[in-house]
């Protein structure tokens, strides 16, 4: 079992609180990605959601113009997106509500 050694967040601007779910899931994936630059670069890694769509970002056959440009941003990245089911993501869950 593998243990998180980090956490990081931050608020959402105000236009950002307009995004739709799966825009505000997709943006918390690029900053993060963004935040985590110097230690992602070049390596594999698994980025694990609770929202499902998110497995389809790196297809990028999205119609939405911000998730198109944010799948571009993501193209040099080696990754994957898997789906975790909500109740097991409880580590989340409790840092949402605290």
């Amino acid at each position: 079992m593998r243990h998180p050694v980090l956490f990081a967040s931050r608020k959402l601007l105000p236009h950002e609180q307009n995004y739709s779910v799966g825009e505000r899931e997709a943006l918390a994936i690029i900053w993060a990605v963004d935040k985590f630059l110097r230690y992602l670069y070049g390596q594999r890694f698994t980025l694990k959601s609770d929202h499902c769509p998110l497995e389809y970002l790196q297809m990028s056959h999205s119609k939405n113009p911000k998730l198109m440009r944010w799948s571009l941003a993501l193209q040099p990245y080696r990754y994957t997106v898997r789906y975790i089911k909500g109740v097991e993501n409880v580590v989340a869950d409790y840092l949402s509500r605290c």
